[in-house]
């Protein structure tokens, strides 16, 4: 049952907070609106995320889906995901030569910042240090637009100059820093790209590319084309360096799932260089190892805010319209009265359809599995990041056989905060070879 929390307090906010974990009652609420929360109006005010649905909103999601991460699009950018790939298979194999531990977080997450680079810009941007910025900037942003706000909790309070200064300070000093990495990259882009059509007609289009192209057609201002970018880099490399760390993460500590998946992976690209795309369509129980990490450990477990459009009864509470809900996605995923042992890593229930469609989807028909959201705000870039973590965990499995340090005898599975969660810690693993190779 939905509990309504509501303060009568004159100083405080005037919308109450409703936890759901009813997948009736979350049926009746998505249907709601996502307000923008204080640091993030401070960090990106035109943010597609935290944009009230309405027209701009409308055409930003169009944008978005139809000409950055369409199934078209996403596919445009195999070859930037296959060389990335094949670049961290070296680093892995160089480390398993020497038979010394890899720094797998690490290398995951610099990994998913240089494919979102590539797609954003067309190139890595390792040589000159930006993708390290990159990860600072993703990860100071959603720690804070994860935390505690007092504008957000005491409207009244926070009107105050004095207090919305000191609620705003960081938040800005983050914006400024988005707005000169994001005004450089751009400025240089618009001056090279006309160059680099001229010598390379088939080159592919970056999302700077496309969003510059359609401008004038959307308009759009330059702090528009920054927001989306922001969007990109937010939701595409936090998101899929968590999953890929804790499908490691469970492996590691399920040994007999381990074993089964690398014989999958195995099999399906028998005598290959590198497990390619066109090998993932016959892996089936790589995609439930990859949805059942998403169960356990969904990147955003607690969904952005929604906003109530209309007043609405939900089991004898009346919410109001205006309303802030907060969905508890990590609860629906481990409720034990409708998932089997519900704590435990079981990519199985997943493949109960072998053959047909496989059981829970994530797209947002299941309301009880619901990793990328539902309704109109589900995640435009759920391919994007699924396209990602498949080709380099099949890799992961292919090449080598993995272990722990032998001075590490549990892993820690504590999870930071923010608006998305990881793990604290590193994920230290000792890759070996695990097969001669092409």
């Amino acid at each position: 049952m939905a509990q309504v929390l509501h303060s009568p307090h004159e100083h405080a906010s005037p919308q109450v907070l409703v936890f759901i974990v009813c997948p009736l009652v979350l049926l009746l609420i998505v249907r709601g609106d996502s307000p923008a929360s204080a640091s993030g109006r401070c960090i990106r005010p035109t943010d597609m995320g935290f944009s009230p649905y309405g027209d701009y909103w409308r055409q930003i999601r169009k944008i978005t889906a139809t000409h950055l991460l369409s199934s078209k699009k996403v596919g445009s950018y195999r070859l930037a995901r296959e060389n990335e790939v094949q670049d961290a298979m070296a680093r892995i194999r160089a480390a398993a030569a020497r038979s010394t531990a890899v720094d797998l977080s690490k290398l995951l997450s610099s990994f998913t910042t240089d494919i979102v680079c590539h797609a954003v810009s067309g190139k890595s941007f390792r040589g000159g240090g930006r993708n390290e910025l990159f990860r600072e900037l993703v990860e100071t942003s959603s720690k804070l637009i994860g935390g505690f706000n007092l504008e957000d909790y005491f409207p009244k309070l926070a009107r105050l100059d004095v207090v919305r200064r000191m609620v705003c300070a960081r938040a800005e000093r983050i914006k400024k820093k988005w707005d000169d990495l994001l005004d450089e990259i751009i400025n240089d882009h618009a001056k090279n790209t006309m160059l680099d059509h001229e010598i390379n007609q088939d080159r592919e289009t970056d999302f700077i590319d496309v969003l510059l192209s359609i401008q004038q057609e959307y308009n759009l201002t330059r702090e528009n084309v920054k927001a989306v970018l922001v969007d990109m880099f937010i939701g595409g490399t936090d998101t899929s360096f968590i999953v890929l760390d804790c499908a490691m993460a469970e492996l590691i500590q399920n040994p007999e799932v381990m074993t089964k998946l690398q014989a999958e992976v195995r099999s399906v690209a028998e005598g290959k260089e590198m497990v390619t795309e066109e090998d993932l369509n016959g892996m089936i129980y790589l995609k439930g190892v990859i949805k059942e990490t998403l169960r356990l450990h969904s990147p955003v477990p607690l969904f952005l805010p929604h906003l109530s459009m209309a007043d609405c009864d939900i089991e004898g509470y009346t919410i109001p319209s205006g309303t802030r809900v907060i969905i508890n996605g990590w609860a629906l995923a481990r409720d034990p009265a409708y998932w089997e042992s519900a704590e435990e890593f079981m990519p199985e229930r997943f493949m109960e359809n072998v053959g047909s469609t496989m059981i829970h989807d994530f797209k947002g028909s299941n309301f009880h599995y619901l990793p990328f959201g539902t309704g109109r705000r589900v995640c435009p870039g759920m391919n994007f990041g699924m396209a990602t973590v498949e080709i380099m965990l099949a890799n992961l499995m292919y090449h080598f056989n993995w272990d722990l340090p032998a001075a590490t005898v549990k892993i820690n599975m504590t999870e930071s905060f923010g608006v998305t969660m990881g793990r604290k810690e590193n994920l230290i693993l000792v890759p070996a070879l695990a097969q001669k190779q092409v």
